[in-house]
């Protein structure tokens, strides 16, 4: 039996290393589908990246950091539809569940960003943007990064040196960029 979780630690440890040294996606490349959840914790799906859309991914939902970055992007919503974007989508290493009642919290009226719960990390991992936050939340998670899509390539790839600030990550700074 012991031999058994050695094995099984080992493991998770050999991925978690080989998906944190993945190389990090650059502008014009495509950007790696990988299935994630949205609303049902049982059913997983590919992101349609058609058009242009918004990446943000942050590193853990009800985070002091992350609850006071999303609200400006639900705010100005409307200013992102305007620029030409299809799709605003909220990525965290997180499950359904949390996603949904962060969601519920940060937008009660609604909205039409779409909170998506990359729980296996599989999604964060494939653009290379892990990182090990084990201390502070428990494993690894997505850096603070901004990504603008157009039909699947990143045209722009922003990722904060520091994942507690959102520098070039807040929507006033993107909404620029678009």
């Amino acid at each position: 039996m012991t031999s058994m979780f050695a094995s099984a630690a080992h493991t998770a440890h050999s991925v978690a290393a080989e998906v944190l040294n993945t190389a990090q996606i650059k502008t014009g490349e495509r950007v790696p589908v990988k299935p994630v959840k949205e609303n049902d914790p049982g059913q997983r799906f590919d992101i349609d990246l058609s058009g242009k859309n918004l990446i943000i991914g942050i590193p853990g939902a009800f985070t002091p950091t992350c609850s006071s970055q999303v609200p400006s992007y639900v705010s100005d919503y409307d200013k992102f539809k305007a620029k030409g974007v299809k799709d605003i989508f909220v990525v965290a290493i997180n499950d359904v569940f949390v996603m949904k009642a962060w969601k519920e919290k940060l937008a009660p009226q609604g909205t039409g960003i779409r909170f998506i719960a990359d729980d296996r990390g599989e999604f964060t991992g494939a653009l290379g943007l892990l990182f090990n936050a084990t201390d502070l939340l428990g494993g690894l998670r997505a850096k603070r990064y901004v990504i603008i899509v157009q039909d699947g390539k990143a045209e722009y790839v922003g990722v904060e040196p520091d994942v507690s600030k959102t520098t070039i990550t807040s929507a006033t700074d993107v909404i620029e960029k678009l």
